[in-house]
């Protein structure tokens, strides 16, 4: 399977083999979904918590008499009927951890890989080369690349002066090729990859 693969100035240079196991297989969109929901689940933090009536500070002394005023019985002032009351159903601290095999974490990322490259939404780029941090030149980058705006970059390493490059530029995420993941590949349009970064997918995903 051939990719073009483009010069910083948007011209194509070469085309290079790419493994088709990586970037050549069928969309499956159930385990797309599936691996996707898992991981936003994981992400969340589940520390919401409320008091219960037990936990309100307050007396547990009754409010007035029981009888001969003409208002409904009350009880304590903690009660959920109460304004400062405890809670009824409330949230508590919990763990949405949702756990997803590896195998098919690994194949929802190598789904996501593919259709961008069907949709001709994954472009590979020479390595970058930034003496120091230039955002107008990543901006310039990007525009020669057709794509300003909804990009995710992938390096093969992590490289400090593109990512400092990329920071200030609005809808633009860097990421090193090991920590491509589902969501960042559903939340952004275009992916764009080094040479380096599409090698070190093809070691990871592509046994």
């Amino acid at each position: 399977m051939q990719i073009p693969v483009y010069n910083v100035k948007g011209e194509q240079i070469k085309e290079i083999e790419v493994n088709e196991k990586v970037f050549g297989v069928p969309f499956n969109e159930a385990l797309v979904h599936q691996v996707m929901v898992a991981q936003l689940a994981n992400a969340r933090h589940g520390t919401a918590s409320t008091k219960t009536r037990s936990d309100v500070d307050g007396s547990t002394k009754k409010l007035y008499r029981q009888k001969g005023t003409g208002n409904a019985r009350a009880g304590s002032l903690r009660s959920p009927l109460r304004r400062h009351g405890g809670v009824v159903f409330g949230p508590h601290p919990r763990d949405y951890e949702q756990k997803t095999p590896k195998k098919m974490r690994q194949h929802a990322i190598r789904c996501m890989l593919s259709i961008k490259v069907n949709e001709g939404n994954l472009k590979v780029v020479e390595p970058f080369e930034f003496v120091e941090p230039k955002t107008k030149e990543m901006v310039n980058i990007l525009k020669s690349l057709g794509s300003v705006s909804s990009v995710l970059l992938v390096d093969g390493q992590p490289a400090v002066n593109m990512i400092k490059s990329a920071n200030n530029i609005q809808d633009v995420k860097t990421l090193p090729a090991n920590l491509l993941n589902v969501v960042d590949l559903l939340s952004y349009k275009t992916v764009i990859m080094t040479e380096t970064a599409v090698r070190k997918a093809e070691e990871l995903w592509g046994k």
